[in-house]
């Protein structure tokens, strides 16, 4: 296969203990996150640990942007991160820090949803304008701790690629009065989905079908109520 003999002339030049790191590390992921996950994070991880155990060797530490927003969006691979760095640790005994989890992080989740580290910053970029957005329509902070906010931002990875990509969601049976029921149901929501709308028709020039809207106006609701 051409993907396979590409990735074995990238990984030549990267020492095979590196590789041994990775797979441990890929191995729990593909155990504990429900997702998919890319064999490309096979070189991307590896030679992020290989120049990142350089980099700290020279004293050259980088500060991770994002590091709140992934806490936060991406737990599960922000604490595979950590895990990844207790490894590092035990094996070249150096010690990084939560910067470095973050970036081992973002490498996990491009390859659970398929995309380079560019776009999974737009996404987290985007993930956080919604939330900011909901926060300021109902004016009040979310319980993030709470499965109802893992949810959201979980809905909300995969909404942003679909509507970017403009690849819509099944439509339901019955959807036209399902959705008209429930956006009566939870007016606040459903107002607080439309200024989502607008958001996205100034982004992406996208528009959102009435089965995205009536899932943002579930997950919006729970999340607010929780």
């Amino acid at each position: 296969k051409p993907s396979q003999r590409k990735m074995i002339n990238m990984l030549k030049d990267i020492p095979i203990e590196y590789m041994e790191i990775s797979d441990q590390v890929i191995q729990k992921a593909k155990r504990e996150l429900n997702n998919d996950i890319d064999d490309s994070l096979y070189i991307s991880l590896t030679d992020h640990i290989h120049t990142s155990i350089e980099r700290y060797r020279e004293g050259i530490l980088l500060k991770n942007q994002l590091l709140l927003e992934i806490k936060h969006f991406y737990k599960k691979e922000f604490e595979l991160g950590l895990w990844t760095l207790s490894l590092i640790e035990e094996k070249y005994n150096i010690q990084m820090d939560d910067n470095e989890a973050g970036f081992i992080a973002l490498h996990i989740v491009s390859s659970e949803v398929g995309k380079n580290i560019s776009d999974v910053y737009e996404i987290t970029g985007f993930i956080q304008g919604i939330l900011e957005l909901v926060k300021n329509y109902f004016g009040r902070d979310f319980n993030e701790d709470s499965l109802s906010y893992y949810r959201f931002v979980t809905h909300l990875k995969f909404f942003i690629q679909r509507v970017k990509h403009k690849q819509l969601l099944n439509k339901i049976e019955q959807s036209d009065e399902l959705f008209s029921i429930i956006c009566k149901k939870y007016f606040q929501s459903y107002l607080c989905v439309e200024k989502i709308e607008k958001y996205f028709l100034k982004t992406y020039d996208a528009e959102i079908s009435d089965e995205e809207k009536m899932y943002l106006v579930l997950h919006i609701e729970r999340v607010v109520n929780n």
